[in-house]
């Protein structure tokens, strides 16, 4: 069993081997195998070595399955910041994250230069309602320094039983010193669709993760606004996409093809050429061809970007907001046997249908607009983009983008892309004060 997943930036957070050989070249591509293989063995020898060292002579007997379990995350993490070794207690609860319901604080997470990041707290969590931003690094939990756990260690520290708190000491950009944040735990169950309309004419739905029940939530959304608002006075659709660190492949396809009537979605493509992949849009455009505006930021990420790629190139929908995350990989799991866990390895980019990686690049909106954000807050909400990650999987091209606004006003009030999704599904041209035309070159068109 395989399932492909857009990892959000290694947020949730026994080897399988496989050799392939067939080329043209015959004996001389053989000598060449041959020798990368006694190299490999090599390799394989001197670890060895070094593991019954260790056995032998450290201060205190070791544990051997700790020991191999380590190796393997140094081996697996060292190729990108995406892939990851999962042993059985981590797999099953990535299992229970993708699946929408479980336990914990409620924030999306990666590791960053030894300590967790916050890539995005989820709507109506114990972490959005402490005030956890997106770029915040945890440094210690409980009292206990990060620098040196696995993400999978960090992760399973925050969680606990409900009602119970935990301290979580953050780093934030701009803050004068650390900030202790109390949050008691609680069972996060993950609506990844919201929606309501707007002044009688609007279908406002946004789109936090992309998990097993997001399409469901997703039709439900648009059946119900086609109801509440007759379609002779529907204006259109916002789709609000900003924070979403991503989720699964097939979600993102299949929100993309509740807009598309027809045509490739994405398409990924991995070392070799016939791992190519393309995905094409299913079932119909659900909204019947209504104007469409995706709001995007900086904390816009895989699966989202996806998304807002698809309607983009097909000129389904107009994006608006700041630049996305820029993660542009997909990560393959790749169970290992029972109790032995599983395997996130990142095995593809993933393109937009008219040929465009974002990977560590971005989607640009095509009209950016930044928010006012608190003089408190200044310089503490950009997001660090996928360029900026130490380790990332290169662009494609080689040209590279760094991060970009992340902030969204808790007021919708103050929410000036916001606003301006509705000035333009009402045919208001966006005041050129609040807004700005975002660079061409980023644009996947």
């Amino acid at each position: 069993m395989r399932k492909t997943l857009l990892f959000p930036l290694g947020a949730l957070t026994g080897a399988c081997l496989t050799l392939l050989a067939t080329s043209p070249q015959g004996g001389q591509w053989v000598a060449r195998a041959a020798a990368g293989a006694d190299d490999a063995y090599s390799q394989l020898n001197l670890f060895g070595e070094v593991f019954e060292r260790v056995k032998a002579s450290y201060v205190e007997k070791p544990d051997n399955a700790k020991l191999i379990e380590g190796a393997i995350n140094g081996m697996v993490t060292s190729l990108d910041p995406h892939s990851r070794y999962m042993n059985d207690k981590a797999w099953t609860e990535m299992q229970e994250t993708t699946s929408g319901e479980f336990g914990g604080l409620g924030i999306e997470v990666t590791m960053e230069e030894g300590l967790v990041k916050v890539v995005s707290p989820i709507d109506d969590t114990p972490a959005s309602k402490a005030g956890l931003l997106s770029g915040d690094l945890i440094s210690k939990i409980d009292g206990e320094a990060v620098m040196g756990m696995t993400l999978e260690q960090a992760v399973n520290k925050m969680k606990g039983p409900v009602d119970t708190k935990t301290k979580l000491t953050i780093v934030r950009k701009g803050a004068d010193a650390p900030l202790d944040v109390a949050i008691t735990r609680e069972i996060i169950h993950v609506r990844p669709v919201r929606f309501h309309a707007e002044g009688g004419d609007i279908g406002y739905i946004r789109v936090t993760s992309f998990n097993e029940q997001t399409t469901d939530g997703l039709r439900k959304a648009i059946a119900s606004i086609s109801k509440e608002i007759p379609q002779e006075k529907l204006a259109g659709y916002v789709v609000d996409l900003r924070n979403n660190p991503g989720g699964l492949l097939d979600q993102a396809v299949s929100v993309s093809s509740a807009f598309l009537a027809r045509g490739e979605v994405v398409s990924t493509r991995g070392r070799n050429p016939e791992e190519t992949q393309r995905f094409s849009a299913h079932g119909g455009d659900l909204t019947k061809g209504k104007p469409l505006v995706v709001l995007i930021n900086g904390g816009s990420a895989s699966a989202s970007e996806i998304v807002a790629g698809a309607l983009h190139d097909h000129k389904r929908a107009t994006l608006i907001g700041t630049r996305s995350f820029g993660k542009g990989s997909v990560q393959t799991i790749i169970p290992l046997g029972t109790g032995s866990g599983a395997l996130a390895l990142t095995t593809a980019r993933y393109y937009t249908p008219s040929g465009r990686s974002i990977q560590a690049q971005g989607i640009a909106p095509d009209i950016e607009i930044l928010q006012d954000v608190p003089p408190e807050l200044k310089g503490r909400v950009d997001t660090m983009a996928e360029a900026q990650m130490r380790g990332h999987l290169s662009a494609a091209d080689g040209s590279e983008q760094t991060g970009s606004q992340s902030y969204v006003p808790p007021e919708e009030k103050d929410d000036k892309a916001l606003h301006a999704a509705f000035d333009f599904l009402h045919g208001v041209t966006v005041n050129a004060a609040a807004a700005k035309p975002a660079q061409k070159a980023a644009v996947p068109n």
